[in-house]
């Protein structure tokens, strides 16, 4: 071979060696990772519609009582004991008077609703400073059973109150009973 021939070959082989010694360089570190898409709060959750049909609504808060002396009454009271409906039997007229302890607004229909029937009854303020309306019914009157097996609750309203929603507890069977002797 040629002298010119063997040196470029050896400078060839000689730059395979070299680059055969370059230490190789690392890839670049991989991008850190993109951060999460922020996630937006859930909404708070909303107020449930008001009920549409007042049996929907939740119950009044308190309890029954009955007392047979000095004549066959049931009241329903709150925590304190202020009593917000009550069912008297009055013995010599077989007439039940139903009270409600209503806001100052005067004499007004009390209208009672229960799972078969609504009734709107005439009212009289009986005592202005305990601010109570009440209405008489007769104590056959089917209202009142109606009340008595209201699907667990019916329902009490006066103009300028809250409406009472009111379980159909055995202290109301046991007053109309009494009253009709």
């Amino acid at each position: 071979m040629k002298p010119i021939c063997l040196r470029a070959c050896a400078a060839i082989a000689l730059s395979f060696s070299i680059a055969a010694c370059v230490p190789r360089t690392a890839p670049p570190p991989p991008a850190p990772p993109a951060p999460p898409p922020p996630v937006a709060a859930p909404a708070p959750p909303q107020a449930p519609p008001p009920a549409t049909n007042w049996i929907d609504n939740p119950a009044t808060a308190g309890d029954w009582t009955y007392s047979a002396r000095p004549v066959p009454t049931a009241v329903f009271a709150d925590s304190s004991g202020a009593a917000l409906f009550t069912m008297r039997c009055d013995p010599a007229s077989r007439q039940m008077a139903l009270e409600r302890a209503a806001t100052p607004a005067g004499a007004g229909p009390l209208v009672i609703r229960t799972g078969t029937q609504d009734r709107t009854l005439a009212t009289q303020d009986v005592a202005a400073a305990r601010s109570t309306l009440a209405a008489q019914v007769s104590a056959r009157d089917p209202l009142l059973d109606a009340m008595a097996f209201s699907r667990g609750r019916f329902a009490v309203e006066a103009r300028g109150a809250a409406p009472l929603y009111l379980p159909s507890w055995p202290e109301i069977t046991r007053v109309i009973e009494a009253c009709r002797g």
